[in-house]
């Protein structure tokens, strides 16, 4: 039976008090300070028979939220689950997803596999990740449940950005090269810790593929309003007022202002909350739909148990072989 008890506006403010103030050292891209606010923020989607283990456990799930950017720099498979070129199917004007079949055998007797992991495959991997979540769940093994809850966050993430969707990705085909981690990052950085994350409360996915696929879809819908505001936005404006100096992390060097920002985030009407919103809704009704299909195992008996000193391990020697690359595999979206 599934759960009819949920958890009140109360527990937001909990999850308010939760969240941690961050340094700039740990602010990046959507993939860091996004990925872990939507990790962090779902947790308080979940019923009360799923609140209790993911509370416990909220500082590795969002911590561990951009885990699968850094394997980025060890594991040459990595990128193409981070995004779909879905355009690139569109080769004579029609409908990319009318053309894509949703099923990744389909895709591949149609494309070929070499094809789709050239272009991206980060909904057909968001189903690869629900499955092995609730494999997890009925294992009952806290290390798989708490690594692929966080890994599946970020793949969600990340289908909820709409330069995750297009070959045009970081403006480099319209001469705006910089909007990916302008939209992703800098928007975010400055503004999220003001957005209204009462999101509602996470829902049973009777297709968890289809979910991932609508929030690519409705990710792809923003492109064209992505790119349009900014262009019209910087023929406005003079460069003196588009740019200032500043740090970020240990990097120094020329960023767009934050008036610039806010012109930008203000010229799209609140999209950046809207998709943040959306994948935190989404990743609990992930994590919850993988939970029950899992047969609702009791999680009270998890809630104690930490990570094993060999997953420590293993995310050590991930941190390591990231600190030693000279660069990510894949296209370069910064």
């Amino acid at each position: 039976m599934r759960s009819s008890r949920w958890i009140g506006p109360a527990i937001l403010v909990l999850a308010l008090l939760l969240w941690p103030v961050m340094t700039m050292e740990e602010v990046g891209a959507w993939g860091f300070y996004g990925h872990k606010r939507i990790n962090r923020m779902a947790c308080f989607t979940l019923p009360p028979e799923m609140f209790g283990f993911f509370k416990a456990h909220i500082d590795f799930i969002s911590d561990h939220a951009v885990d699968p950017d850094r394997r980025r720099y060890a594991v040459p498979e990595e990128a193409p689950r981070h995004y779909i070129d879905i355009d690139h199917y569109a080769t004579n004007g029609e409908d990319p997803f009318e053309v894509m079949p949703r099923k990744w055998e389909d895709a591949v007797a149609r494309y070929t596999e070499d094809t789709l992991q050239a272009y991206g495959i980060v909904p057909w991997h968001i189903q690869v990740m629900h499955r092995r979540l609730v494999g997890a769940f009925k294992s009952g093994q806290v290390d798989r449940i708490l690594r692929h809850a966080a890994d599946l966050g970020h793949y969600i993430g990340d289908a909820h950005v709409p330069l995750h969707t297009t070959k045009n990705y970081n403006g480099q085909l319209t001469g705006q090269v910089g909007i990916h981690a302008f939209w992703e990052s800098r928007i975010p950085e400055l503004s999220a810790g003001s957005y209204d994350h009462m999101v509602g409360r996470a829902e049973y996915l009777d297709d968890p593929l289809d979910a991932a696929w609508r929030a690519v879809k409705d990710s792809h819908l923003a492109v064209d309003s992505v790119l349009r505001i900014e262009r019209e936005l910087d023929l406005a404006w003079d460069d003196d007022r588009q740019y200032g100096f500043g740090s970020r992390g240990r990097n120094e060097g020329r960023m767009y202002s934050m008036e610039y920002t806010k012109a930008y985030e203000e010229a799209m009407q609140g999209m950046v909350e809207r998709r943040m919103n959306r994948a935190i809704r989404l990743l609990g009704s992930f994590w919850y739909t993988a939970w029950v299909d899992a047969g609702q195992p009791d999680l009270l008996r998890f809630e104690e148990k930490d990570v094993s000193d060999s997953l420590k391990q293993v995310l050590a020697a991930e941190e390591e072989q990231r600190r030693m690359a000279t660069k990510a595999f894949g296209r370069e979206h910064e």
